[in-house]
This record gives C-alpha cells, structure tokens and sequence, in this order.
C-alpha cells in the first residue's frame, strides 16, 4: 500500500516550504514535491537571495569608488566580476542548504520530479503515485515573455540570464520600469555599464506612491541611468556585436532605434502552472492565468488549495510565506490569517525604497479624507553624519481618527525602517501613538517618528 501523507506540497519556494515546516509543528505527516535539485524556489534560486548579494557587493564597491575619500579613507577599488558571481553563489547554497537542513529536521518527504494532480488526493510525480489527504499548490511564477521578443539568456536575457553575465556590458538596455528591473540594472550601473530603462507607463515603479517614483527617478539620473517612458519596444534585432532595439513612443512621434551589448526582459511575471493538470482536474484560473481560491486558500477542487505567486495578490516571497504558514494553521483546525493591507515592499536599490498600506492615489481614488506627514533625511542627525542625505519618510494617516493607513519611505535602510511602522499598521496604532514613542538618538529611525510628528504639525526638525 502506498504511504499516505497528511499534507503534501507542490513546490519548495518560500511559500511551499514554509508551508509545510509550519504543517509538520501542527503534527501532519508532510511531503514536498520539487523538481528542481535544490530547495528555495526562484527565490533562492535565481531571484531574491543572489539579486540580494550583488547589489550588496556592488554597493560596497560603488562606496569605495565614490564615498570613501569623503570620510579620509584613501582606495583605489576594483573588482572581479566571476569572483563577485561566486560570492552570489555562496549566498545562494547557504541559504538552498539551510531548507535542507529544516526539511530534516522536521521529517518532512522530499520527493524530486514535477507533479501533478490527478484529482482530490493523488499526484503523479514521474509514474509515481504520492496518496495525500491535502494539496498545496506553491509552484510560483515565471518570467513574462513580451510578444515578438526572444530571450535566448546570453544577448536577450531575463533576471535569471542577468545574474550570470560573464562581463559587465558596456550598455545595459532594461525593458520594464520596475522592482526587477532597476535592481539589476543598479548593480550593473555601479560596475561601469550605461544603463538605459524603457518603460510602457508614464512613470517607473508601478503601483507605488508617485511621489516616492518621481523623486527615485531623479536619484537614480543622477546615478547614471536614462529612461525613456511612454515608450515601447517593437522588435529586438541581433547581431555579433549587440541587439538593436526599435522604440516607439506611445504618445505619437518618429520611432527610434537603440543599441545595446545587452538587453534584459523585466516586464513582470506570470503564474507557473504548466503540467500541473489544472484544467483536467477541475481547478479554475482566472482571466490572468491565477488560480482561483477562496477566503481560506482553496481551489475549485476539493482538498486541494493553493498560495503565493500562482493566486491574486503581490508576487512577493513573504505575502508567500504568510499565506504557508496561515494555510497550515487552518488545515490544523487553527485561525490562521494573512492581512493582505499590511504587506511591505522594498526595493534594495540605493538609496532604498519601501512602501506598506495605501498611497496617495489609492486613498484619493477611495475617497478617504487623509493627512500626511513628510520628514526629509537632510534633516536627520545621523543621515548627515554618514552623508546618506537624499530621500524622505510619508506616513498617511486617516483625517477622522489618525490610524496609520499607509508609509512610503525613499532612503537609507528603508527596508528596515518600514517594519516599525507595519508593525503600529498591524495594532491598529496611530500617528499620534508612533509620534510618542521614544527613539534613540541619533538613529535613522528618528526620520520615522518626526514623520509621524508631522502628520499633526509638530516635527522638531523640520
């Protein structure tokens, strides 16, 4: 008789492993299924751990370059750019072997191949037949593809592609203004490359704060970058020594043609379903490839359920993460949740940016009353002690009874700074409660309070 499972878990990316650690606490017999050799999912693999590591080591490089005589610190930097890969590497198989490490430590099954269901309690992994009284579909998303354009990851290439370049391109062209795009395309901007970002909108980083865009986009100009917005790619021509690129703006005007060593693709990503047996299982995906589930992550099909990049929501490891662990408390008979209106984000460029809860458009377009408070980092003691000057903290919070509905936050750290106030966003806390809580001095941090001083009028230091 085949092994029964209480819980088996299609995909081991942040989502599906973290799913089925929290299942295997509550006391379920669990079994993963992944087909690649190592644990961790796009992430680990091919996404946020080694982007993660090269924008690190080009920063420190880019510090050293242009930084250091600032402070009395005299260097001539260079760098090796396959010794820079292999530190990428070393982060990626720290990380892929730590999964492993947990996957044993809590006795969890792994079994290599792609699945697919078959119906309520089977899947076939490769002819065999793994018997499980749950499914959790964790199997994330791939690259998206733009019509007419091939990407062959050497000339032409996705994110995957571009953290494997053998040399440093003299000009970097980067289809696609957003969080993918302009990480890579600063680690390649602090290494030597011309880097030129085109973008279909009127503006980079869609769906976050436009002010929080408008002032990034001048930073990152002033770091080398151009951007030509309103514009989109036709067709991609290559040849021995580039990829010409045919642009056409949106609001009317001549066409033009762009050269370039090489040509990353970040227009987004799409939900990975292929061979899963979706459609002949009964499970139903929306208009967007998404699979369709309810309040308590499942699908059409009974018994079967699924969470992170393959349902609605922002394509992020830690909105995975949550929903994993949120699912596995629910099969336990327990409350689990996920409040979706308190999800950072962050974009680990330099300076940083991070965002958690409602912009400015998305408060207007609703119709609430709200006030803000903006403190800049020009004026934060310890910004001008380390010369990390540019960017600012805006906190929104609702005019009738000052409860925090959102934080945009350009600058040093960001991604760290934006948890405190995620954390007052998770209790309900208000302007006034983030205002009257001591920070210590001098800390980057005080630029979060004097915002949240601000929003009543009263920032010290502004």
């Amino acid at each position: 008789m085949a092994e029964q499972f209480d819980l088996t878990v299609i995909g081991t990316g942040p989502g599906g492993y973290v799913c089925a650690i929290r299942a295997a606490q509550l006391g379920m017999k669990v079994a993963v299924i992944e087909k690649r050799a190592t644990h961790g999912g796009t992430c680990l693999n091919i996404g946020c751990i080694p982007s993660k590591a090269l924008l690190h080591a080009s920063e420190l490089f880019a510090e050293a370059k242009h930084s250091f005589a600032r402070m009395g610190i005299t260097v001539a930097p260079s760098f090796d750019l396959p010794k820079m890969m292999g530190f990428k590497q070393e982060a990626i198989d720290g990380n892929t072997k730590g999964i492993d490490f947990l996957m044993k430590k809590n006795k969890v099954t792994v079994i290599r191949g792609t699945g697919k269901i078959l119906g309520t309690g089977k899947i076939d992994v490769a002819g065999q037949i793994v018997e499980t009284k749950n499914i959790v579909i964790a199997t994330g998303s791939d690259v998206a593809k733009l019509k007419g354009i091939e990407i062959d990851e050497k000339q032409i290439v996705s994110s995957t592609g571009a953290l494997e370049l053998a040399k440093v391109p003299a000009h970097l062209a980067i289809i696609g203004a957003g969080v993918i795009g302009l990480e890579l395309g600063s680690v390649y901007a602090r290494l030597g490359a011309k880097v030129t970002v085109i973008e279909y909108l009127d503006r980079i980083l869609p769906g976050m704060d436009l002010e929080v865009a408008k002032n990034f986009q001048r930073l990152l100009q002033k770091q080398g970058f151009t951007f030509k917005l309103s514009s989109k790619v036709t067709s991609a021509t290559k040849a021995k020594s580039g990829v010409t690129l045919q642009i056409e703006p949106n609001t009317g005007g001549a066409a033009e043609s762009l050269d370039a060593d090489t040509v990353l693709v970040a227009v987004g990503r799409t939900p990975f379903t292929e061979g899963l047996g979706c459609e002949k299982a009964g499970i139903k995906r929306d208009d967007k490839g998404r699979i369709e589930v309810g309040s308590h992550f499942e699908t059409s099909l009974k018994e079967v359920y699924a969470i992170g990049d393959v349902i609605r929501g922002p394509m992020l490891a830690h909105k995975a993460e949550d929903e994993g662990v949120a699912l596995a408390e629910l099969l336990a008979g327990q409350a689990g949740h996920v409040n979706y209106d308190v999800i950072p984000g962050v974009v680990y460029t330099f300076p940083e940016v991070a965002a958690v809860g409602k912009t400015e458009e998305e408060l207007k377009t609703a119709g609430i009353d709200y006030k803000t408070g903006k403190f800049l980092f020009l004026a934060n003691g310890r910004a001008k002690a380390n010369q990390t000057t540019d960017g600012f903290v805006k906190i929104l919070a609702d005019a009738r009874n000052d409860r925090v509905l959102g934080a945009h936050i350009i600058g040093p750290v960001a991604g760290e700074l934006i948890h405190e106030i995620a954390v007052l966003m998770e209790f309900g806390g208000s302007a006034e409660d983030l205002a009257r809580t001591c920070h210590a001095h001098p800390t980057l941090s005080e630029a979060v309070k004097e915002a949240a001083m601000a929003v009543a009028g009263r920032s010290i230091h502004s």
